[in-house]
């Protein structure tokens, strides 16, 4: 499938006089699968660019929900500038339709086909967590593809070295709450769009345990 998935985008934007893949974060799976009225941009990976990335979003129309097509293999770094960029445009556009919302396309394993990820109200920032009033534990994700786990209340930290062994402590953390956990995320800018989209698939489908902040930290 997802040969399949690069294929349709491949003969997309060769349609539009353009010959260029993305490679689709893959998640383990998504509660969304079509959305109607949209428009779409694209987020490629370009080793050949001095920045190592092209945007294209000449096809976006302000009224619609919007696809953002990122390539797995960009960085944090690369990504979330054009992302804010982009939240920006459409939320300064002239014409407006405030039911229209933005999502990350993916490929959803488990069903095989097209997934989505609504990231409309979320905030990025370009700078480290140093507020984490109101939450009860902060989640990082760093360069060494290592994740913690840092309790506000007692300032203890857990190290998880894979998204496995993370995501299986989450569920045992989430079981034992008497009541939903508020949690912020930070991530270093040096990580994949895929690490990053593996570890929001797994917090989106938990348990209805966790409020997570609209607030995301990109830090380097």
């Amino acid at each position: 499938m997802k040969q399949i998935i690069i294929f349709i985008f491949v003969c997309f934007l060769h349609s539009c006089g353009e010959d260029k893949i993305i490679e689709l974060a893959e998640i383990s799976h998504s509660d969304i699968h079509e959305i109607t009225d949209v428009s779409a941009a694209y987020l490629f990976y370009d080793e050949t660019s001095e920045k190592g990335f092209e945007l294209n979003r000449k096809n976006l129309i302000s009224t619609t929900n919007w696809l953002v097509n990122v390539d797995k293999r960009l960085s944090l770094k690369q990504v979330i500038p054009n992302i804010i960029f982009l939240q920006d445009k459409k939320n300064n556009a002239s014409h407006k339709n405030e039911t229209a919302k933005n999502y990350y396309t993916c490929h959803d394993l488990e069903m095989n086909a097209l997934g989505f990820i609504d990231f409309t109200n979320i905030i990025y920032h370009l700078e480290a967590s140093t507020n984490t009033e109101g939450v009860q534990f902060q989640i990082i994700y760093t360069s060494a593809d290592t994740i913690k786990i840092q309790s506000s209340e007692s300032n203890a930290e857990t190290i998880y070295t894979t998204l496995a062994d993370f995501e299986n402590n989450l569920t045992r953390l989430t079981k034992e709450a008497l009541e939903p956990i508020k949690l912020i995320l930070s991530f270093h800018d040096s990580i994949s769009f895929q690490s990053y989209m593996s570890l929001k698939s797994i917090l989106i489908n938990s348990d209805d345990n966790i409020l997570i902040a609209r607030d995301e930290f990109i830090f380097n």
